[in-house]
């Protein structure tokens, strides 16, 4: 049975942690956990742990953990083939695997998109930048390419229209743990496919810059919204963020960041084309604060330019 064999897991985030608590409930024999290196995080640089790394040592897991910063590391190479590795599963490990990983065993990477859409760094906001009403993860064989391996099995996730970035990583999390337990039940009798390379579309890192938008059009602000909330947000020219706000409608003519309409909890702001009710803003260097207060504090009224 595969649940004797010797697995490898490599990830970091909490959509790893997911995948990773998975496994272990299902008894599976995981020999080591590969993560990230701990990086300085906030004002004060706190040297902090990647959020598996975290959980392990929280649930007295036994098991060793390594925190290389390459995979490259001829000592890290050697290690894994000391650890008699049958299997190794990858979950947003965030470090290219060289080819010598790769020769070790099998490797298996779960990718939270229906390759081979989105193959690359933010396939969740790019099917929400998108307006996609559907998504999901691929557990697929892993090869020197990118998000290019061939297809193990498939999990679909239907995307509710206001659904936030943080609400599809979850979705998709518990959905990958899922996927990666059946793909373990069956590895031995599964019979990978090829990629259709005339669908293959790629997504990047997101930046900061990204999360910019003007009042143009309302549908397409409201998706950076939701493939952006909490990081890196979205922001105006004036460094003014909209922490929280709805679509209020798609496909009315406007004049360009007008207030046309001030509700004791939101404003409605007009687009070149539809209207967004926002709620909740920030601006720069001060805390969040409800947009109402916000422009009162701005003196701006119905007619004014919201920024």
């Amino acid at each position: 049975m595969f649940k004797n064999k010797k697995i490898v897991f490599m990830g970091t985030p909490d959509y790893a942690t997911v995948i990773f608590e998975k496994i272990l409930e299902e008894n599976y024999n995981i020999v080591a956990l590969f993560t990230q290196p701990d990086k300085p995080v906030g004002r004060k640089q706190e040297l902090t742990p990647p959020h598996i790394k975290k959980f392990a040592l929280e649930n007295g897991l036994s098991i060793p953990i390594y925190q290389p910063s390459t995979l490259k590391d001829i000592a890290i190479q050697n290690t894994i083939v000391e650890l008699n590795t049958d299997l190794i599963i990858v979950a947003a490990n965030g470090q290219i695997l060289p080819r010598e990983v790769l020769d070790i065993a099998p490797c298996i990477n779960l990718h939270a998109s229906l390759l081979p859409q989105y193959r690359g760094a933010s396939p969740i906001q790019q099917a929400l930048l998108n307006n996609d009403t559907y998504t999901g993860v691929t557990a697929m064989n892993m090869d020197v390419g990118l998000d290019s391996g061939d297809i193990l099995g498939y999990k679909y996730v239907e995307i509710d229209k206001d659904c936030v970035v943080a609400d599809l990583f979850d979705n998709l999390s518990l959905c990958a743990a899922n996927l990666t337990v059946e793909i373990l039940e069956r590895f031995d009798l599964l019979l990978p496919k090829k990629q259709n390379l005339s669908l293959v579309s790629h997504c990047k890192k997101v930046t900061k810059n990204d999360g910019l938008v003007k009042f143009d059009n309302a549908s397409l602000l409201y998706n950076k919204y939701r493939a952006y909330k909490s990081w890196p947000d979205i922001y105006l020219e004036s460094g003014l963020k909209i922490k929280d706000c709805i679509l209020v409608d798609r496909e009315s003519n406007n004049e360009v960041g007008k207030i046309v309409e001030i509700d004791k909890e939101f404003v409605i702001v007009s687009c070149k084309l539809g209207k967004i009710k926002i709620i909740n803003v920030q601006p720069s260097s001060k805390k969040q604060m409800n947009a109402v207060s916000y422009i009162r504090g701005k003196r701006l009224e119905i007619g004014d330019d919201f920024s």
